[in-house]
């Protein structure tokens, strides 16, 4: 088992600097803070994974919603989508901890071992190794949270069932967040994607897991969250929706963006 699963998009994705990053993200998270306001603790959130410069404000308001709750959070459950190593089911990086500039994360091996015992649940070094989709969440991550442990799961080619079963294993309680990532459209004109977006947004606030990889590429991973959320009678919340052509200025071609939160009901 490799001990450290190593940043691989630090200084492209976002900054490779520590202090440097550290000023981005929060600034921000703390611009994020002025629009966010929930009445409850989120239990999961759906927030985009491209470059900060891009995606970072977006995502930002769903870390935003996190921070009034930053001490009862210990454990991460983060699921995103393969950009680069095709696989079956979900995989596990196999590594004891991912890093980024900020510093490192120490991996649940105890939810890992459980997870393997599921059939649709692999080891995958290299699923992990060049993949950008979870690790751009860890620097919000370890700025909101105090200390936490993380279930990194890249997500293949797998049916809602499957990837909702992994996450009603490891559901847990206030202690555990579900992070989904994922990008909404990509590469339509500026007017098209807003209307293409505008409805996929609908669609998840709706609990509807009718959605596919032209709406959203963590489609897969959003499916099965939303199959829980139903299951679980969890509220949805749409926090920003937004894309690059509002944040990085090129309206021929954007890719969307947006952000939520999942509440569970009051007990």
């Amino acid at each position: 088992m490799s001990a450290v699963r190593r940043a691989a998009v630090a200084g492209a994705f976002y900054p490779g600097q520590h202090d440097q990053l550290m000023r981005i993200v929060d600034d921000l998270i703390v611009d994020a803070e002025r629009h966010v306001v929930l009445p409850a603790h989120p239990k999961a959130i759906i927030a985009p994974h491209a470059g900060y410069v891009y995606s970072g404000a977006v995502a930002a308001n769903a870390y935003a919603a996190l921070r009034p709750f930053h001490a009862q959070i210990e454990r991460v459950v983060l699921l995103g989508p393969t950009h680069r190593v095709p696989i079956r089911g979900l995989a596990l990086p196999g590594c004891e901890a991912f890093a980024t500039p900020l510093g490192t994360v120490p991996i649940d091996q105890s939810s890992c071992r459980r997870l393997c015992e599921l059939p649709q649940v692999e080891i995958s070094a290299a699923a992990h190794a060049l993949e950008h989709s979870l690790e751009v969440h860890l620097p919000f991550l370890q700025h909101v949270l105090d200390h936490f442990s993380l279930v990194p799961l890249a997500v293949g080619d797998a049916s809602s069932d499957e990837v909702a079963q992994v996450i009603n294993l490891l559901w847990g309680g206030p202690e555990t967040l579900i992070v989904i990532s994922s990008d909404l459209s990509h590469y339509l004109p500026y007017s098209l994607a807003q209307r293409v977006d505008h409805d996929t947004c609908e669609t998840i606030l709706d609990l509807n897991d009718n959605i596919n990889h032209q709406q959203a590429c963590g489609a897969t991973p959003i499916r099965g969250l939303l199959k829980v959320a139903k299951q679980r009678f969890l509220t949805p919340y749409l926090l920003d929706m937004r894309n690059s052509g509002d944040t990085a200025g090129d309206k021929e071609r954007v890719v969307g963006y947006a952000a939520f939160a999942f509440i569970e009901p009051a007990s």
